[in-house]
């Protein structure tokens, strides 16, 4: 017992010095890599709203019996996807494209909802990453979705 206390002894001047190291590698490493995967959970969060609201306004418009009626329910249908994501619905915008132009060619695009029509619905959802200032809003996330309607609709 007596060699286990001499050699225990040569580490008395350590003594307290794991909760100092625990302490400077949690706040050196764990406190960014929370806010890393916070942060790119609020992005991905992003994506799948944006891509579930341009399902849903794509399905919304899709639908409708006129162009009008179409568009406020896409409107309607896009700001509620992307508050089942838990995302702020005030920076919604739905714009549309003409087949095959893709989102980077949308907004100047109203779909007629003529028979057998194609056409892109685009979503834009402005993502807010945490701790970060209201006005920095460059982080987007833009869903697609492709709608086509049906050939043998009455209308």
């Amino acid at each position: 017992m007596s060699r286990l206390r001499a050699r225990l002894g040569r580490f008395d001047g350590e003594r307290g010095s794991a909760l100092v190291e625990f302490t400077f590698i949690a706040l050196v490493v764990f406190v960014p890599l929370v806010y890393v995967v916070a942060g790119f959970s609020a992005v991905q969060r992003g994506v799948f709203a944006s891509t579930a609201a341009a399902r849903e306004a794509g399905r919304a418009i899709g639908t409708a019996p006129d162009p009008v009626t179409g568009a406020a329910r896409a409107e309607v249908a896009a700001r509620l996807a992307v508050e089942d994501q838990a995302v702020d619905a005030t920076d919604v915008r739905v714009v549309y494209a003409p087949a095959g132009a893709g989102c980077a060619a949308a907004g100047g695009y109203a779909p007629t909802l003529a028979p057998g029509e194609e056409f892109t619905v685009c979503v834009t959802v402005v993502v807010r990453i945490p701790l970060l200032p209201q006005f920095v809003d460059a982080n987007t996330a833009t869903g697609e979705f492709v709608v086509e309607r049906d050939r043998y609709v009455d209308g």
